[in-house]
Formats: C-alpha cells, sequence, structure tokens
C-alpha cells in the first residue's frame, strides 16, 4: 500500500486563515490567538496537553485520537518550528514544544538555512533545504512504510498542494472571523478540480472538512 501524505486536524476560520502575520518568540500565531481556532481539539478527552480529568468524547475526540495513528514522519515549516529568520542565530532553539515534543517520529523541518539535526525525547528534527519532492521522498523512507503527516503551516500546505503531493486532507472549520492573516484558501470549493469532498458538522460549532484525492 501506498505511503499517504495526510494534513491532519488543521484548523482554520470561517474565512479560511489558519495563522497570523508578525509571529514572534512570545505569539506563535502571530496576531491570532490560537485558542480561537483550536477550542476544539483542546476541549476533547484525547487532547494529549490535557491536565484534568473529562473532555469532550464524539466527533471531535475521534480526531484528535486518531492524529497519531500510523503516522511514521512528519513534515513542517521552519516558521513552525520556531521565529528566527535568515540564517540560525541561535542553535539552542529547539522549537516551541520543550525537551518532550509531541511528534515521537522524524521531523523535517523545511528551511534554506541547513543547521545540525536535534534529537529531544524520541523526535529528532531534520532540517533539510529541498523541494517539496525531495523533502517528501526523505520523509517517506524515514517513515519505514507508515504515512507521513504534513504539519503545516499555511504556506508550507499550500506549496506542497501546488506540487499535488497531498493525498488526504483534515481541516476543522472553525466559526470565527479572522480578517487578515495566512490564508489556507478563500473557499474549499477552489480545491475540488483535485479532490472529493465530504463536509460533517460537530455539535461543537466546527466543521470538518474530509477530502481525499481522485
Amino acid at each position: 500500500m501506498d505511503q499517504l501524505l495526510k494534513v491532519m486536524n488543521f484548523s482554520v476560520s470561517s474565512d479560511g486563515i489558519g495563522a497570523g502575520e508578525h509571529q514572534t518568540l512570545d505569539r506563535p500565531f502571530g496576531h491570532v490567538d490560537p485558542g480561537r481556532l483550536f477550542a476544539w481539539a483542546g476541549a476533547t478527552a484525547s487532547w494529549p496537553m490535557r491536565t484534568a480529568p473529562g473532555g469532550s468524547r464524539g466527533l471531535d475526540d475521534y480526531f484528535t485520537r486518531d492524529f497519531a495513528r500510523d503516522i511514521g514522519a512528519e513534515i513542517m515549516g521552519r516558521n513552525k518550528f520556531g521565529p528566527q529568520r535568515g540564517p540560525w542565530q541561535d542553535h539552542e532553539w529547539r522549537g516551541w514544544w520543550g525537551d518532550e515534543p509531541p511528534f515521537h517520529t522524524p521531523v523535517f523541518v523545511m528551511t534554506h538555512h541547513e543547521r545540525p539535526s536535534i534529537t529531544l525525547s524520541d523526535t529528532t528534527f531534520h532540517f533539510v533545504d529541498g523541494d517539496p519532492v525531495s523533502v517528501l521522498e526523505r520523509a517517506r523512507e524515514a517513515a519505514r512504510g507508515k504515512d507521513v503527516r504534513l504539519g503545516g503551516g499555511v504556506t508550507t500546505i499550500r506549496e506542497f498542494l501546488a506540487a499535488d503531493l497531498v493525498d488526504t486532507m483534515h481541516v476543522a472549520v472553525v466559526p470565527v472571523e479572522l480578517g487578515t492573516g495566512l490564508r489556507l484558501w478563500d473557499s474549499p470549493d477552489d480545491l475540488l478540480d483535485r479532490f472529493h469532498l465530504e463536509v460533517v458538522p460537530s455539535p461543537s460549532g466546527v466543521t470538518h472538512h474530509l477530502f481525499w484525492r481522485k
């Protein structure tokens, strides 16, 4: 069976925005409050950073629980890893996630400025300069037969969509309008030339958009 490239649990506003502008160390999502985009996942029983018992079950929890299933590697853009731009000035920066990153697989960080790989717990970050095709080839090799998750951010997902490399995509559309920011799409209908689409509303108010390649 072919290894799939999957976008999973990616949240956007009702006007298609998945992140804000002007990212800083204190504001990983720029001017956008990430709580407005990810509250649906954080409310579920399977949210990995949950510190208290409880949480919702049902459809939202299914997607949260399924996030790591059969994933052998992740690809992300440099801005998802950290706020630095240009040549790496601080090799002490090792991501937003502390000593226990949530990926548990090899992670390929796309950057024009390579740096040595780093390992934190069971996650190794590789900093690679390449086009989507070559980076996906490396990730698939590292995944050892499992699927590869395309983690974002918005610019990276758009780049892989433009290269026609994405096999399946789950986008959670949150009922808020953000107005400005990094936009995944103008409309989900933009992708219907290449993907089937099923839209499933959740009691939380989020609408899950499930795309799979035609």
